[in-house]
């Protein structure tokens, strides 16, 4: 099946379109996912969001919710699955957002599909643009899923979320070695 048949996909706000040069012009400010929110892995970060200024309302459209995927549409061309806490965020036009609408495709499984070295391959041969190579709506929606009943799609879901946990432990644990490292040696250097 393919993507585009299982799911609605929707490019983020050309930003210069709305953007308050001056503060007097701001009728709003929003919260915005930038590329530095998002690991290689599909993983947020804990940078802060950014802010913008906008000289109109802008629509629900341009907005992320839970259970969309949100493709960086420049290589490395992550996806990212929403939950509820970056609920809110604007999205740019440097990311698509995929809403799935068909009942027997967890968003989940896609986002986990979506980041597979086959389908960033695929996705970097397609790119188009001379200063800033993209993907485009029409290569996005002709990437074929997978079709797995949903207990396997489940699993699946299950095990990337496990595993996105342990890395992150094993990243504070790597942290925490750092700076048990530097104590022990500076404690080692002021006793001479």
């Amino acid at each position: 099946m393919y993507l585009g048949e299982i799911a609605r996909i929707k490019m983020g706000l050309v930003l210069s379109r709305k953007k308050a040069e001056i503060d007097l012009e701001a009728v709003a400010e929003y919260p915005m996912i930038s590329l530095k929110n998002i690991q290689e892995d599909g993983t947020f970060t804990e940078d802060p969001v950014e802010s913008f200024k906008s000289k109109e309302i802008i629509g629900n459209e341009f907005f992320t919710r839970e259970g969309n995927i949100l493709v960086r549409l420049s290589h490395p061309n992550t996806a990212v699955l929403i939950d509820k806490d970056q609920e809110g965020l604007l999205i740019p036009s440097y990311f698509a957002n995929i809403e799935i609408h068909h009942a027997s495709v967890l968003p989940g499984y896609v986002a986990w599909f979506l980041n597979t070295d086959k389908v960033k391959g695929e996705l970097l041969k397609f790119q188009t643009g001379t200063n800033i190579p993209s993907t485009n709506k029409q290569i996005l929606e002709q990437i074929q899923i997978p079709e797995l009943d949903l207990y396997k799609q489940q699993k699946i879901t299950e095990i990337q979320q496990l595993y996105r946990k342990e890395k992150r432990l094993y990243q504070k644990l790597m942290a925490e070695k750092e700076k048990f490292y530097k104590a022990v040696t500076y404690s080692i250097i002021k006793m001479n």
